[in-house]
């Protein structure tokens, strides 16, 4: 949520980078959830997918693959519409495994709560993400930003997978 979504660079990036204005900052904003409704429209198979958290490892990891894709697409409009739009779908496949862990696993009386502690992280991610892509970008370049948090992205799979690795192997019915 933090470094993967470099929204606040849209402006700066069909300027520069793709030479638009304001249709293609349009574009760029519409890609991510182009891919998440064709996403959610063909997410009939995770029904029979057995290790979710595995799966949200992997979507999260085609996330940091499509948001790095973006970064590095150039002046190719296209190429940067479809890395979002995968980022997007990946984005969308993601919550569909983590809200059905977080139906399975968390006790009633505790899913208010984290339900809400869920939509913070989820409203208030992108923001703050806002601004460390903002400040990377000033640092550096908005195409390194963008890169960077990519790849930070999936480095934290990486970090993730190695910290809990009962993470990956969870599945309905294991003990959380």
């Amino acid at each position: 949520m933090v470094f993967g979504m470099p929204r606040a660079l849209f402006p700066v990036l069909a300027r520069n980078q793709f030479g638009g204005g304001p249709e293609v900052v349009g574009l760029l904003f519409a890609a991510p959830a182009v891919g998440a409704l064709l996403g959610a429209a063909a997410s009939g198979w995770v029904t029979n997918v057995r290790h979710m958290g595995r799966a949200i490892l992997i979507a999260v990891t085609i996330w940091g693959l499509g948001i790095t894709g973006f970064g590095l697409a150039g002046d190719r409009l296209a190429l940067a519409l479809v890395c979002l739009a995968i980022a997007g779908g990946a984005d969308v496949i993601s919550a569909v495994f983590r809200a059905a862990i977080q139906q399975t696993v968390v006790p009633d009386n505790l899913r208010g709560r984290l339900a809400a502690f869920n939509i913070l992280i989820v409203a208030g991610g992108p923001s703050i993400g806002d601004y460390e892509a903002g400040v990377v970008a000033a640092a550096f370049t908005p195409t390194a930003s963008v890169v960077s948090g990519g790849l930070l992205c999936i480095a934290g799979v990486g970090a993730i997978a190695a910290l809990v690795p009962r993470f990956a192997r969870w599945q309905p019915g294991d003990p959380p």
